[in-house]
């Protein structure tokens, strides 16, 4: 139950953070988000590890933890580029497609979750799958949303990241988590010294430090759900966020969801419940 519970959490955690990156990257542009928001969420995992304080680990998970920055900067670059460009409400759900690796993975190395949570998987991924399709003009086949190919972009990084996290995670979540954060701030670095960010309108400054203190929340929740459950439930459980994205873009962006749409979001829901109880 705790490894459900902090996957629970960091979806809702990842969910905040990425409406406001989309949102706030339609008003500046993705790598002046990224350089405010990554650095601000290596203080707080720096904190946490200098709080706790033990030895850092050496060797594999290292690297492991380096290729889950780099992955995860990557497809969060990608996704917030999405959620600009395109429909919060249809982008968010591609990307949520994300755990079908870390899943294919966890049952490929012998993890077996139980039958309530093999249909719940099966009926949550069918959901994110059926929300995230856009519905064209009358008579016409269904076409993805703008954004879409940064969406999937950002859902094979993800989905690589957490495979990664996982096997860094295993030795010290805390650890995996800040070097993690070191290797994304270090490419968003890079990245600075071709292209220099745009300012920002006043006031941006602390909503993108919060972003990157949720997001950052969230992975640390994430890294430690892996050490207590199977990498199989709790990759598609985290992948719940886009549900909340969803929702934050009809509350106060007033996007429109068609039936089918709002089915799959029901069904995502189901299938974590699904998940959660079995």
């Amino acid at each position: 139950m705790a490894a459900v519970l902090l996957a629970l959490a960091a979806s809702a955690s990842w969910g905040v953070s990425d409406f406001l990156g989309g949102l706030k990257t339609r008003a500046v542009s993705v790598l002046t988000v990224l350089a405010v928001s990554q650095p601000a969420g290596l203080i707080l995992l720096g904190t946490i590890v200098f709080v706790r304080w033990q030895s850092p680990p050496d060797g594999l998970p290292i690297l492991w933890a380096v290729l889950a920055g780099i992955g995860g900067a990557i497809g969060i670059g990608a996704l917030y580029q999405g959620l600009a460009v395109g429909s919060m409400g249809i982008v968010a759900p591609i990307t949520s497609t994300s755990p079908l690796i870390p899943l294919t993975v966890g049952l490929a190395r012998g993890e077996r979750p139980s039958s309530v949570q093999l249909v719940g998987i099966a009926v949550a991924l069918v959901g994110v799958a059926l929300a995230g399709w856009e519905p064209g003009a009358p008579g016409a086949r269904r076409q993805l949303s703008a954004g879409a190919g940064l969406a999937i972009l950002a859902a094979a990084s993800f989905g690589s990241a957490q495979v990664a996290l996982k096997s860094a995670a295993s030795d010290d979540p805390y650890w995996a988590t800040f070097i993690l954060r070191l290797a994304s701030s270090a490419l968003i670095l890079l990245a600075l010294t071709q292209r220099r960010p745009g300012r920002g309108p006043a006031g941006i400054w602390g909503v993108l430090i919060l972003i990157g203190l949720l997001d950052s929340g969230a992975t640390e929740l994430f890294a430690i759900a892996t050490t207590k459950g199977l990498l199989s439930v709790v990759s598609v459980l985290a992948a719940l966020y886009p549900v909340l994205v969803a929702i934050l873009a009809r509350a106060f962006l007033h996007e429109r969801l068609t039936a089918v749409q709002r089915g799959g979001a029901l069904a995502a829901v189901a299938g974590a419940a699904a998940i959660s109880t079995g």
